[in-house]
């Protein structure tokens, strides 16, 4: 039986990297994927994932009203897409962007159509509050995987500092705002709750 997967960290942890790895196992063993992306994420450029590394690959883009589980099926039961064998997997980027509806919609498609689902994204704003998004797929998932990634002192960093142009902390504002190392720097939770005060 298919499963529904949350990999979630702080900001720079690779997980488009993680994302692109896995679609490039499947695709190598001549299994077809679908990568999904949210619209409001255009910093690659429209449907596209890329990963800091200079890894990249072309993705269907989803809006926050979309049905995601009849996109996937129709797309699913296009033999011009995936032939008769079917979508091996279904990867979503910036999951945080999707809604509880959608999470529900994609442990649907893991259930009802025996696809896998492995979602990345983010588990906290600015703030450290849960994104719908993420807090859906905590819930949901069959699956919860932490990707790791390192605070300037070297401990684990779990927060995501939202910056302005001189490097000073935001602390209000809009939950979504887009944006790479210019805007957001991973910290451990003291350096993050030094740099709120």
């Amino acid at each position: 039986m298919a499963k529904l997967y949350f990999y979630y960290s702080a900001m720079n942890a690779g997980k488009s990297t993680n994302l692109l790895q896995s679609s490039h196992n499947y695709q190598e063993r001549g299994m077809k994927t679908l990568l999904l992306t949210p619209a409001i994420d255009e910093r690659a450029g429209i449907g596209k994932i890329a990963s800091r590394i200079g890894l990249e690959a072309g993705a269907e883009t989803f809006h926050q009203d979309d049905d995601l589980h009849a996109l996937v099926e129709a797309r699913e039961e296009d033999p011009a897409l995936f032939g008769e064998a079917g979508m091996a997997c279904v990867l979503i980027d910036e999951a945080q962007f999707l809604t509880r509806p959608q999470v529900e919609q994609l442990a649907q498609v893991s259930d009802d159509l025996d696809i896998p689902v492995l979602c990345y994204g983010l588990r906290t704003d600015f703030q450290g509050n849960l994104f719908p998004g993420s807090a859906a797929l905590l819930g949901w998932a069959d699956n919860l995987t932490e990707l790791k990634t390192i605070c300037h002192c070297g401990s684990k960093a779990t927060m995501n500092l939202r910056t302005d142009e001189k490097g000073s902390a935001i602390k209000e504002g809009s939950q979504v705002e887009i944006g790479g190392n210019e805007r957001y720097v991973a910290m451990c939770r003291k350096h993050f709750r030094e740099a709120m005060r």
